[in-house]
């Protein structure tokens, strides 16, 4: 049977931005997002301003930035905490599944009752 010449599925094609298109994208401006690198929230690559290059991802951050300052108000330094509170939950909770398949830790969670 002769090798698959399929094209890679769309979904694992990964693009990387520019600041420009990341911009463009969000509605948002370019000091924003500037912001959102100085703060820790976005890492893009890249030495310089005009060549950073943004994963795709960074759209959902930037998503989840905007929305945090819209519903709770909050500053650059509370966004950033945020989501590292919300990462570590979200790695505390995997490490937890992980833990109760594991038959060497059992843990016993408390009922309702309880």
């Amino acid at each position: 049977m002769p090798e698959s010449n399929a094209l890679v599925p769309a979904s694992e094609v990964v693009e990387r931005l520019t600041l420009i298109d990341l911009c463009r994208i969000c509605g948002s401006s370019a000091e924003w997002v500037i912001d959102l690198v100085e703060e820790g929230i976005l890492e893009p690559e890249g030495e310089t301003r005009t060549r950073w290059r943004f994963e795709s991802t960074s759209i959902t951050i930037v998503r989840k930035v905007q929305r945090l300052q819209a519903d709770l108000r909050l500053n650059m330094p509370g966004v950033a905490l945020v989501l590292s509170l919300v990462d570590e939950n979200a790695r505390l909770k995997r490490h937890l599944q992980l833990l109760e398949h594991d038959s060497r830790y059992p843990i016993r969670m408390p009922g309702p009752d309880e």
